[in-house]
C-alpha cells in the first residue's frame, strides 16, 4: 500500500471556493446525454422483426451463460409482455432443464403463472416444486396462499397437511393453524397446535401455543392450562426466565395478582433471582449469558410487581433482596472494595439480622490488605472500628467488641507502620468496661510500638481524669524525652503544674524547655513563659525574659510586645515604653529592616494615641516614611533577566545615606532641567511669532506706498 501523501502547507488557500461555486462549475461542464433513438412500428411485417431480433438477442445471451437464471427470467418476462404465453411457459420449462434445483426460478415460474390467471398452470408448477424441494418453505407458502386467494379451502387444508409431513419450523405451523383461525375453525386450529407442542416439546413451543389461546383463540383458561402444562410436563432444563415472564405477566393482565406473585416467588427459588446471578455460579446448570440477562430482566419484573401491586413490606423486602445482591456481586468482583463492604454492613443493620451482620465484617475483615503499605491500610481499618462500634452499641456485647480491637492489633505490622486510633479507641473501650489496668496495660504498648503524640495527649488526659498527676507527671517525662522540641508538650507541663499550684516547679520546665537545642515553635514557648511571669505579677522576671529574648532575636513584634509591657501597671511607666521604642527603631534601622521599622512606628503611633498626648503623637508622624513605587530588573536561578518588575520601596525623613541624598540631587536637578527646558522652548515660539507679525506689518507698508 502506498503511503498517504502528508500535507506541509496547512495555510488556507489565498483563493476560496465555495460548494456553490463547485456545483455550478459541475452543472456547467456536464456534458448532455445522448439518447437512443426512438423506433416507430407501423405494421405488422416491421413488429415481427423487431421480435425476431430481440429474441435473437436473448438466445445469444443465453448460450454466453446457460446457467445465468436472470437472462432466462428477462427473455420470459419480453415474451410475457408480449402476451406470448406459450413461448414464455417453453422458456421457463427449458430453463428449469438447465436448473432445476433452483427455488428462485420455480417461484418466478409460478407466479408467472398467477399473474397472467393460469391458475391451474400455477397449481401444477408449484406442485412440481415442492415435490423437488420440499425444504424450502416459501414455496409452500406460495402455494398455500395461491390456493386461500382462490378460495380452494379444501386443497389448501391438503396443502398443509402434505407441508406438515416434512415437520416444519414455528411458522409454518403457526400459519397452518392462523389459516384454520381464519376460517373459524378453532378446534381444527387447537388440535394443530397440540400436534405442534408435541412434535417439538420445548417452551418455546408451549409458548406460542398460550399466546395463540389468548389473543387469537381468545380463550384465557387454555392459556392458564397451557401456562401450567409447560411448567409440569417440561423438563426443569428446559424451563426458562421467560417461561415464568409470560406467565406471570398473563395472569397480571387478568387482574389475578395472588397468582402472578406466587408465580415470581416460585421463578425466585427455582432459578436463584436475587442472588449473584453470574456465569461462574452456574457451571453446573450451563447456563447462557443471554438466560442470566432475561432472569435479571424477570427479577427487575418481579421488583416493578411488588412496587406497583404489593403492600410496604413485600416492596421493602425486594428492594433489599435488589441491593443486597448487587453488593454481593461488587464484593464477590473486588473483596479489596472496601467502600461496598461499608456500605453492604450499612444496609444488613438497617434491614437484616444480626447474625448477617455479624457475617458481613467477618467476611470485610477477612480481606487483608496485600501490601504493607500504609496507604492501602487506611479504609481497611475502619472496618474493625465500625465492626467494634457495632457489637458495642448495637449487640451491647462490651467484650466481644474488645476482641475485635485485639485482634485487629494483632494484624496490623507494627514495625512497618501503626493506627494511633485503634489504640485509643481500644483503651477507651476498657476503660468503659472498667478495667483500667487493661487501659493502662493497652496504652503502655502503645508508647513502645506506636509512640505517636496523639498516644501520649489521651493517655494523659485519661489520667488527668482519674486524678494521677504523678502518673501524668511520668507520661509527660517520657513524652518530652522522646519530643524535646515539642513545644506544646513543653506548655502542656507547664500548664498542668501551674494548675497544681507549682509556680517553681512550672518556671524550672519552662527553664528547661528554652535551653533545648532545637524547638519547632519557640516563639509560642517563649510567649507562654511571659504570660506565666505577668500573670503572676513578677515584673522583673518577665522584663528579663524579653532582654534574654532579645539577644536571640531582633524581631519587631518583641519589641512591640516588651515596650506595650513597660506601659502596663506592673512596667515601669509610659517613658520606659518610648524609650524601648526608640532603642527599637534604631536597632532595625541600623539593620536595615525598612518594612519592620514601618509596622513598628504604626504600632507606636497607636501606642501614643492610646496612652500619649498629641505632641509625641505628631513626633511619630513625622518619623514615618514615604512610599515610592520604583522598579527593579527580575532575575532567574542563573543570573539571566526576566525583565523589569515594579515594587513599594519605603524613605523615611532621617534617612541621611549618601546614596539616597545623591538620588534625591539627581532627581531635583532633572525636574530642574525639565522646567528649564519648557521655559526655554516657550521663549522660542515667543519670539517666531513676533518675527512673524513685524514682516507681515513691512509687507503691508510697501503694498500701500
Amino acid at each position: 500500500m502506498s503511503q498517504q501523501a502528508r500535507v506541509k502547507n496547512r495555510a488556507p488557500a489565498p483563493i476560496q471556493i465555495s460548494a456553490e461555486q463547485i456545483l455550478r462549475e459541475a452543472a456547467e461542464r456536464q456534458e448532455q446525454q445522448i439518447l437512443d433513438p426512438v423506433s416507430k412500428i407501423h405494421d405488422a411485417e416491421e413488429y415481427q422483426e423487431y421480435l425476431s431480433s430481440r429474441r435473437q438477442i436473448f438466445e445469444k445471451n443465453i448460450r454466453y451463460r446457460r446457467e445465468h437464471i436472470g437472462n432466462w427470467v428477462k427473455y420470459s418476462r419480453f415474451e410475457e409482455e408480449n402476451k406470448d404465453f406459450e413461448r414464455a411457459r417453453s422458456i421457463f420449462e427449458r430453463a428449469l432443464e438447465v436448473e432445476h434445483r433452483s427455488s428462485e426460478l420455480w417461484l418466478r415460474y409460478a407466479e408467472f403463472e398467477m399473474r397472467n390467471e393460469f391458475v391451474n398452470h400455477a397449481r401444477n408448477v408449484l406442485d412440481r416444486a415442492v415435490q423437488i424441494l420440499p425444504r424450502v418453505d416459501f414455496l409452500w407458502y406460495k402455494y398455500v396462499y395461491m390456493e386461500e386467494m382462490v378460495g380452494d379451502l379444501p386443497k389448501c387444508r391438503a396443502v398443509f397437511e402434505r407441508w406438515m409431513k416434512w415437520m416444519p419450523d414455528d411458522n409454518g405451523w403457526m400459519s397452518y393453524a392462523r389459516f384454520e383461525t381464519r376460517c373459524n375453525n378453532l378446534p381444527m386450529a387447537r388440535s394443530i397446535m397440540e400436534r405442534y407442542v408435541n412434535a417439538y416439546p420445548s417452551s418455546r413451543s408451549f409458548l406460542k401455543f398460550a399466546k395463540w389461546a389468548e389473543y387469537e383463540a381468545k380463550d384465557v383458561d387454555l392459556a392458564r392450562e397451557i401456562f401450567e402444562s409447560t411448567l409440569a410436563e417440561l423438563e426443569p432444563e428446559e424451563i426458562n426466565a421467560r417461561v415464568f415472564k409470560q406467565f406471570s405477566s398473563f395472569e397480571e393482565r387478568q387482574g389475578e395478582y395472588e397468582r402472578a406473585r406466587v408465580i415470581y416467588k416460585h421463578a425466585v427459588n427455582l432459578l436463584k433471582l436475587g442472588e449473584d446471578i453470574t456465569p461462574d455460579n452456574f457451571e453446573e446448570e450451563e447456563v447462557s449469558k443471554a438466560e442470566i440477562e432475561k432472569r435479571n430482566e424477570l427479577y427487575k419484573s418481579y421488583i416493578a410487581f411488588e412496587k406497583k401491586h404489593g403492600d410496604q413490606e413485600a416492596i421493602e423486602s425486594v428492594i433489599f433482596a435488589n441491593q443486597r445482591a448487587e453488593y454481593v456481586k461488587k464484593t464477590t468482583e473486588d473483596p479489596l472494595d472496601y467502600d461496598s463492604w461499608f456500605e453492604y454492613a450499612k444496609l444488613e443493620e438497617e434491614h437484616g439480622d444480626h447474625s448477617a451482620v455479624r457475617d458481613v465484617y467477618e467476611k470485610a475483615v477477612a480481606n487483608i490488605p496485600p501490601s504493607e503499605e500504609k496507604q492501602h491500610w487506611k479504609r481497611y481499618i475502619y472496618l474493625w472500628v465500625y465492626y467494634a462500634l457495632f457489637e458495642e452499641l448495637t449487640m451491647s456485647d462490651l467484650d466481644r467488641a474488645s476482641e475485635v480491637y485485639k485482634t485487629c492489633l494483632s494484624i496490623i505490622p507494627h514495625k512497618k507502620f501503626s493506627f494511633a486510633k485503634i489504640w485509643v479507641y481500644a483503651a477507651k473501650l476498657h476503660i468503659r468496661r472498667r478495667d483500667v489496668k487493661s487501659a493502662r496495660k493497652t496504652m503502655g504498648i502503645a508508647i513502645g510500638l506506636c509512640g505517636k503524640e496523639i498516644i501520649f495527649k489521651e493517655y494523659i488526659s485519661l489520667e488527668l481524669a482519674m486524678g494521677e498527676v504523678d502518673r501524668c507527671r511520668t507520661l509527660y517525662e517520657k513524652y518530652l524525652g522522646q519530643m524535646p522540641h515539642n513545644c506544646k508538650a513543653w506548655a502542656k507541663y507547664a500548664d498542668l503544674e501551674k494548675s497544681c499550684g507549682e509556680n517553681d516547679r512550672c518556671r524550672a520546665i519552662f527553664e528547661l524547655a528554652i535551653t533545648q537545642p532545637s524547638l519547632d515553635m519557640p516563639e509560642m514557648l517563649w510567649k507562654s513563659y511571659i504570660d506565666f511571669e505577668i500573670g503572676e505579677s513578677e515584673g522583673d522576671n518577665a522584663r528579663r525574659l524579653y532582654q534574654r529574648l532579645l539577644e536571640r532575636t531582633n524581631h519587631v513584634k518583641v519589641w512591640i510586645s516588651y515596650a506595650q509591657f513597660e506601659g502596663t501597671p506592673i512596667g515601669k511607666g509610659i517613658e520606659k515604653a518610648r524609650s524601648i521604642f526608640k532603642d527599637a527603631y534604631d536597632r532595625l534601622k541600623a539593620e536595615g529592616l525598612k518594612e519592620e521599622r514601618v509596622l513598628l512606628l504604626d504600632s507606636w503611633k497607636s501606642y501614643e494615641k492610646t496612652n500619649g498626648d498629641t505632641a509625641n503623637v505628631s513626633k511619630v508622624e513625622k518619623m514615618l516614611p514615604r512610599r515610592i513605587k520604583r522598579k527593579r530588573m527580575q532575575t532567574d536561578d542563573n543570573g539571566a533577566e526576566l525583565g523589569w518588575e515594579e515594587y513599594f520601596d519605603y524613605h523615611f525623613p532621617d534617612d541621611e545615606t549618601a546614596d539616597g541624598n545623591a538620588n534625591l540631587k539627581i532627581l531635583e536637578m532633572a525636574e530642574k532641567w525639565k522646567k528649564m527646558q519648557a521655559l526655554q522652548q516657550q521663549q522660542e515660539e515667543d519670539d517666531s511669532s513676533d518675527d512673524d507679525d513685524d514682516g507681515s506689518s513691512s509687507d503691508s507698508d510697501e503694498s500701500d506706498s
